[in-house]
């Protein structure tokens, strides 16, 4: 998403002392105002969720007020959890700019967070429309999609989002559950190796991998997995761990 960077400033010095050497320096320049915008844009990027949201408020109070700012105040109070704040100023984006894709995936993102999954389905739709190209607007309209189990959309959805970006792990690794859970474990396997290729440390993969090399008593594969799995820090569930030992008569590979 696009923003305005922020620009250097000098220090803010007292109003009387400013007044004074202005008024005994020939030429002195007034001051450049505060990019309030930018600098809401650097405290979001620090994960600063509060001073970016106070910045980008400045910015609009003081005008000129533009889509840009709401729809970033907007992903300020959605990384807060406050969705309907997001929301609100994801709409106030989109009155201002009806050809924002952008703000209408991050709003249908805060939709599909309150698990309002049809207003969610709605805008990824309207952000395709407007931006064809849009790969990540795909892939959340196709996990929205498996949200309702509607797994032939999902899988529509992520291998449009392949198509725009060869390179899209997430796509590969959702994709790959969508076809396991129809059944379909060669396609999912397939999937799962494509998105390891891409990323060596997607752990989603290997532990779904692993699981499907386990119902096929492929015990040396799952353990492979299994243990690359841990070795990325993730904690594997405790009672497939103990079928796998159970199945395969060992505490690891």
């Amino acid at each position: 998403m696009m923003c305005i960077r922020n620009k250097e400033t000098s220090k803010s010095v007292p109003v009387a002392l400013g007044l004074i050497a202005c008024l005994l320096l020939a030429g002195c320049k007034k001051a450049e105002p505060v990019d309030h915008a930018g600098q809401g844009f650097d405290y979001a990027g620090k994960g600063e969720y509060d001073k970016a949201i106070l910045e980008f408020t400045k910015a609009l109070e003081k005008g000129p007020a533009t889509e840009i700012v709401y729809s970033n105040r907007g992903l300020a109070y959605y990384h807060k959890g406050e969705y309907d704040r997001a929301i609100s100023d994801y709409s106030e984006a989109i009155k201002m700019n009806a050809r924002y894709a952008e703000a209408y995936d991050n709003r249908g993102y805060a939709y599909a967070n309150k698990g309002e999954l049809d207003k969610a389905i709605a805008d990824f739709s309207k952000a395709v429309e407007i931006s064809p190209a849009f790969a990540n607007a795909y892939y959340n309209r196709g996990v929205t999609y498996e949200r309702k189990s509607q797994y032939d959309e999902a899988i529509s959805d992520y291998t449009k989002a392949i198509e725009i970006d060869q390179n899209h792990t997430g796509a590969y690794c959702n994709r790959g559950v969508a076809y396991g859970r129809r059944g379909q474990y060669d396609q999912a396997l397939s999937d799962w190796n494509k998105a390891i290729e891409i990323n060596p440390s997607v752990a989603e993969a290997y532990i779904n991998r692993a699981v499907v090399h386990f119902s096929r008593a492929e015990y040396d594969k799952a353990w492979e997995d299994v243990n690359k799995a841990q070795s990325l820090g993730v904690q594997l569930p405790a009672d497939f761990l103990e079928k796998l030992r159970e199945a395969s008569g060992r505490q690891s590979r």
